[in-house]
């Protein structure tokens, strides 16, 4: 189901909760509104449609990924930018990484440890910086 984008900044700027299986839901809910969507964004927490559960999805380009209970638990490469997000106006200054390494769940909720880097890499931090209640 498509949602609406959540802009009340108190909302957004609290830490958002650990997923279980029982919020698998929130992933399709995700991706409807991405898709609904991507003429503008390339990326979303669940908080930014109103579930303060740990969970993202990120365009690669090819397919969006589903990352469940995302933690960043490596990184190099430390250069400043600039971003834009649905819940904000304009965009904003920020640091973040050209490479990381995640340790995520995914729908099978199945672990994987994985390497990303530049563009995919920025939109993870990004949308991790949500769900621990950072905004940009």
């Amino acid at each position: 189901m498509v949602k609406p984008i959540v802009k009340d900044m108190l909302l957004l700027g609290q830490k958002s909760e650990p997923a279980t299986k029982d919020d698998l839901y929130i992933a399709k809910d995700l991706r409807d509104t991405l898709d609904a969507h991507k003429d503008r964004c390339v990326g979303m927490a669940a908080n930014m449609i109103g579930y303060k559960k740990c969970i993202i999805i990120v365009s690669t380009g090819f397919l969006d990924l589903i990352l469940i209970n995302p933690q960043i638990v490596g990184s190099k490469g430390k250069y400043e930018t600039e971003e834009g997000c649905l819940s904000l106006d304009g965009v904003r200054k920020t640091s973040r990484f050209q490479e990381i390494e995640v340790k995520y769940l995914d729908e099978d909720f199945k672990e994987h440890k994985q390497k990303f880097s530049g563009f995919i890499a920025q939109n993870i931090q990004h949308q991790c910086d949500h769900l621990n209640g950072k905004i940009i």
